[in-house]
């Protein structure tokens, strides 16, 4: 039998569906976890006379604000090396391709992560992660895209995996081998998308792949390409996700609705045609201001649209070295809400809900009885505080699944 815990003296931003005020809020509240499981939640004045009996743990939370386990549900983690030079060359007046014929871009970070083994790169992505934990993220999505042939998309892959072992959080995996063309296959991006799609089995056969992604865009793969991935993956029983319309409106959200897609990621240029076909499958639309800011693009993603089909809308960091260096979730709450101008319920819940969504978790994201006690205690008086100031971590504790965790 396991032992019952119960919070009290706190606020909770509950982050439930039925929410009128978007954030779920109990004042005074109080919440009861049973193993690894949220077993009541409500007002502390409502809290059944069963859980204040003596075999039950009480804990004071002397206040705090608590909300479920914080989700960053799109990053790459998982990479060799930096580019911080190349920043520093496109602020002296280099161009993009002058950056990329003097062996910059993604190229150099394929060459990095390739050259790296995979402790040096569990180490480095291990740096990454201790940020994200810094902040009460309990579950993070890491894609691989960054070794581009079998053996280098397995490496990451497995250091993704055993990041999620042995780190207080959970990893759900995403293969990215349709994230650019490899130099070995300069010219040729169908031959490119025949190995991704040989890739595939061996990689789910190994248990490393959790969802499929592919970069569909003008830079990227195109829509025909991008479908051979998907089909792919209908066939491997593998949930699919895609970036999409970030640079150009290139339909592939509709594509992605047509496969059920559980996420699109970006949408700068997204039509309401797509926006339209996101409600219809249920596709979450994951928006990344950092490499919105990173890139100093000007075209805002369509949240009017969004908010009119009622298509759920998560935020993350996009933690990638060439287009968003940032292990900050928080910071991504800030930045949705000043340059996205969403509201601050809609990013909190854009970081829990509706990011749990975005990887087809349904057992966490909100504060009610029977999800994953994934719950974050905050040294704040209101939720609108965590969207509301930069550079703070007013993180005070982390509960993973029920068990108060150092990190």
């Amino acid at each position: 039998m396991h032992t019952l815990h119960v919070w009290s003296n706190c606020d909770m931003a509950t982050c439930q569906s039925d929410a009128t005020d978007g954030y779920g809020l109990i004042r005074d509240g109080a919440l009861v976890i049973e193993g690894e499981t949220l077993a009541w939640v409500g007002p502390r004045a409502q809290l059944p006379v069963k859980y204040l009996e003596p075999h039950v743990q009480q804990h004071d939370a002397q206040g705090a604000l608590l909300t479920p386990g914080l989700i960053d549900c799109h990053t790459h983690l998982v990479y060799g090396g930096q580019r911080a030079n190349e920043f520093e060359l496109r602020l002296n007046g280099a161009t993009y391709e002058e950056v990329a014929r003097a062996g910059g871009g993604i190229v150099s970070t394929v060459r990095a992560t390739r050259e790296a083994d995979e402790s040096t790169l569990a180490q480095q992505s291990q740096r990454r992660l201790n940020a994200l934990l810094k902040e009460g993220v309990t579950t993070v999505e890491i894609k691989s895209g960054y070794g581009l042939a079998l053996a280098h998309e397995a490496k990451c892959l497995r250091v993704a995996r055993a990041l999620g072992q042995h780190n207080p959080v959970t990893v759900r995996t995403t293969f990215l081998g349709a994230h650019a063309v490899p130099p070995e296959f300069a010219g040729r991006p169908d031959d490119y998308i025949d190995a991704v799609v040989a890739m595939m089995p061996t990689l789910a056969k190994e248990g490393l792949v959790d969802a499929v992604d592919a970069f569909c865009d003008s830079i990227g793969f195109t829509l025909a390409q991008t479908e051979r991935v998907f089909a792919q993956a209908k066939h491997l029983g593998l949930p699919v996700k895609l970036h999409a319309e970030q640079l150009s409106d290139s339909d592939g959200a509709a594509l992605a609705a047509r496969y059920q897609a559980l996420s699109c990621d970006h949408l700068e240029w997204l039509s309401e045609r797509g926006a339209q076909a996101m409600a219809q499958a249920g596709t979450v639309a994951v928006l990344l201001p950092g490499a919105f800011y990173f890139l100093r693009e000007t075209r805002l993603p369509p949240i009017n649209w969004l908010r009119q089909h009622q298509v759920p809308m998560a935020i993350s960091t996009d933690c990638n070295p060439g287009s968003s260096p940032c292990t900050s979730l928080l910071l991504m709450l800030n930045m949705a809400c000043t340059l996205f101008r969403m509201t601050p319920q809609e990013a909190l819940l854009g970081v829990t809900r509706h990011a749990a969504q975005a990887l087809g978790l349904t057992d966490r994201g909100s504060l009610v009885a029977g999800q994953r006690a994934d719950v974050v205690l905050w040294d704040v008086q209101s939720p609108a505080e965590l969207c509301y100031a930069m550079g703070a971590n007013p993180r005070r504790q982390t509960l993973v699944a029920g068990a108060a965790v150092q990190v």
